[in-house]
């Protein structure tokens, strides 16, 4: 039996992709304004949820439902070490840790892998269709925001085996479509999902005070003052 998986995720999500989308941090880089201690904390927390997530989908890559979502090029754990790698030199293994929200997301990633394998198939699409649909967006002003050029620090929004990301994004939701699930366990998967984003919202969140002392408070609070109806500047990378 097999339901409308990825329609079902897109519609039953589109209130917390909202809400992510305004934590004042998210903002904030979506005008353009990128401190960079933040940010380098935000991709080393990253990194530790990625080598969570990747783990956990290559020990159940022939589960019977986590195989049918498992593409190995989507992975980011590589990308990111690179990235650690920019920000915090080459002994970046013993600076980086993650933060108290990356902890419980990194915990709840193993949790449901050992408990309800197919719940990974929220924390994927939460993830890796985010970056493959807002990724160009975010890299440009994360490289414009702290001039970084072409000199390396994005590499986690580099998809270098994914020749035409929209193809890519159709076969992942058609992926979901297939899974074998019935209606019941796709409502669990939803509501995953939904939970998945609280915790990038609480990562975002932990980031504002070292922001705020970067740009100072008058700064956030006219950068974050608004709150638009519906969805913000990434609303056109539709997931």
């Amino acid at each position: 039996m097999s339901v409308n998986l990825a329609t079902m995720l897109r519609e039953g999500t589109k209130k917390s992709h909202t809400m992510a989308e305004n934590v004042g941090f998210v903002k904030c880089f979506l005008k353009g304004v990128v401190e960079k201690n933040s940010y380098r904390t935000l991709v080393a927390n990253l990194y530790f949820v990625y080598s969570a997530m990747e783990e956990e989908m290559e020990k159940l890559r022939h589960h019977e439902l986590v195989s049918k979502i498992y593409f190995p090029q989507l992975h980011r754990k590589q990308s990111l070490e690179k990235d650690l790698s920019f920000y915090y030199g080459a002994n970046w293994r013993n600076e980086v840790a993650p933060s108290q929200a990356a902890q419980a997301y990194v915990a709840r990633i193993h949790e449901v892998a050992q408990n309800q394998p197919e719940l990974l198939a929220a924390h994927s699409y939460t993830r890796y269709l985010g970056d493959l649909s807002g990724g160009q967006i975010l890299k440009k002003i994360a490289q414009r925001a702290m001039n970084l050029g072409e000199n390396g620090g994005t590499a986690f929004y580099e998809f270098e085996t994914i020749s035409d990301e929209k193809a890519f994004k159709n076969e992942y939701r058609q992926a979901l479509n297939e899974l074998p699930i019935d209606q019941a366990t796709a409502e669990k998967i939803v509501d995953e999902a939904n939970a998945a984003f609280g915790m990038n919202m609480k990562m975002f969140m932990e980031l504002e005070g070292n922001l705020i002392k970067a740009i100072g408070i008058m700064v956030f609070n006219t950068l974050t003052r608004r709150r638009s109806k519906g969805s913000t500047e990434l609303a056109a990378a539709e997931q």
